[in-house]
């Protein structure tokens, strides 16, 4: 049996050592490292960042190229069909209208007729050249465009765009100080989780000792009261009555243990560790819970310069009076210096050429609004509604956090009472509880008084470790509302 007991002791203890023990700090250092919520806004903060620099290239003139391949049905034609005709028969038509004229002078001239009658000979020879020269010149004209090769180079550097480009990347700047300001409330509710998980975790391992403590009283009692039965000096009703609180210390007991179990794996979770992982807390050998008693101030100024809620809201507020100027923006005259350098095959600049051929060019691109029934009027009003509703937001969410401070600054003070309550409560419970055992050995106590002492003291003793938790708590709520939780 002792055998037994040893290695049972040796295991308990093997088992004890090897668990991993936790400070609050590490804790928190394990909760930001792994929480799944503030990498996705860690991440947001670099999406900003680069949003931003992508923002800023609008200032900066682009370049772009493009090409193109364009294979059509019919190739553009610079003379019509009968042009094309007239030109391929210009020989025939000018012999025709030279043997007319000849005829015509025969006729009202017969003495001139004998002189250019040796011309006459001359012109069916100059019919044929003619004709090629005319079709020479339609194949001249042929532009072979059923095959179009294009490309171009474009630089648009913008000059005034309405004030968009400005606004835009002011937007994009109070986009990343919002994301870090969203990370940082990110990381003091974490904070905050972690530390009511941690010291609820204390807080029940102090009520588990307490329960054993009151169990191990209690089966005591019962022990002495069996004792006095068998001497005759106790009744059964005594014995019974004990045996009910020992059953009652136990289901407690097993209370508080199925609570601590639950409580490890909440602070498990929140530190990404498995849930479960044997851990053990640094404070949980410490008697009695360290607390500090002050006199809490609502400082209102210092919660205003420090929530990241208020910077949150207030960088929101600024980027929606900027989307008031993007939206006017598009309203707005803009102008813009291009230049080209673009391509053409066939080229356009030495006839259809069959060759790659370009020139560049210079221009000035302004687009000015005239007349939209309305629409940028009604679209800046909408974003300035925007932007008051933000400003609203903003008000009331002071006007919260002045009332979450002040109930805070109002809790630690309160809480610091009942510590000071409950302490005093400890003592009287103590020392009724000797009086009581001390009563009841000497037999002039019966057992009932004695059962109420102990469960005057183990109520005394609950209240006391609630208080310090209390204390605790409260001191991190007024540090969360004043914005210095770190």
């Amino acid at each position: 049996m002792k055998r037994c007991f040893i290695i049972i002791l040796f295991i308990s203890a093997t088992s004890y050592l090897s668990a991993q023990v936790l400070s609050l700090d590490s804790c928190r250092n394990l909760a930001l490292q792994n929480n799944k919520e503030l990498l996705i806004s860690g991440e947001k903060i670099t999406a900003a960042h680069y949003q931003k620099k992508a923002a800023f290239t609008n200032f900066l003139p682009k370049i772009n190229a493009a090409g193109t391949y364009m294979r059509t049905e019919k190739e553009i034609s610079l003379l019509s069909d009968d042009q094309k005709s007239k030109l391929a028969n210009m020989g025939t038509e000018m012999g025709q209208t030279a043997q007319s004229i000849f005829k015509q002078i025969a006729t009202t001239n017969p003495e001139l007729a004998q002189l250019l009658q040796p011309l006459a000979a001359y012109i069916p020879g100059i019919v044929a050249p003619m004709n090629e020269l005319g079709q020479g010149i339609v194949d001249a004209f042929h532009t072979d465009s059923r095959n179009l090769y294009a490309g171009a180079i474009t630089l648009t550097q913008p000059i005034f765009m309405g004030g968009k480009i400005v606004a835009y990347n002011k937007i994009t700047k109070y986009a990343e100080e919002l994301a870090k300001s969203q990370h940082a409330t990110g990381m003091q509710d974490l904070i905050l989780n972690t530390d009511q998980a941690y010291w609820q975790v204390i807080s029940l391992v102090n009520k588990k000792k307490l329960a054993e403590s009151f169990l191990e009283l209690v089966k005591h009692l019962d022990s002495d009261v069996d004792k006095m039965i068998a001497e005759g000096v106790a009744t059964k009703a005594d014995g019974l009555s004990v045996k009910v609180k020992v059953n009652e210390a136990e289901m407690t007991l097993t209370k508080v243990e199925d609570g601590l179990s639950l409580s490890k794996m909440v602070l498990c979770q929140l530190c990404g560790l498995p849930l479960d992982s044997e851990i053990r807390l640094a404070d949980e050998d410490v008697e009695t819970i360290p607390t500090t008693v002050s006199d809490a101030q609502a400082d209102v100024q210092t919660a205003f310069a420090n929530r990241n809620e208020l910077r949150s809201l207030e960088l929101a507020s600024k980027i929606y009076r900027q989307k008031v100027n993007v939206t006017r923006a598009d309203f707005l005259p803009s102008v813009a210096f291009t230049a080209n350098y673009a391509v053409t095959n066939p080229s356009l600049t030495n006839g259809f050429e069959k060759k790659f051929k370009g020139m560049w060019a210079l221009g000035v691109l302004v687009k000015i609004p005239i007349w939209n029934w309305g629409e940028g009027f009604y679209k800046v009003k909408a974003a300035k509604a925007e932007a008051n509703i933000a400003q609203y937001q903003l008000a009331d969410v002071k006007e919260k956090i002045e009332l979450q401070v002040n109930q805070a600054a109002y809790k630690v003070n309160e809480a610091n009472k009942k510590l000071v309550m409950t302490q005093k409560n400890q003592e009287k419970a103590e020392e009724n509880l000797r009086y009581a055992n001390l009563g009841f050995k000497e037999g002039v106590i019966p057992t009932s008084n004695v059962l109420e002492a102990q469960t005057a003291w183990l109520a005394a003793q609950s209240d006391k470790i609630d208080a310090q938790i209390d204390v605790k708590l409260t001191e991190i709520y007024l540090r969360k509302s004043l914005g210095t939780l770190k």
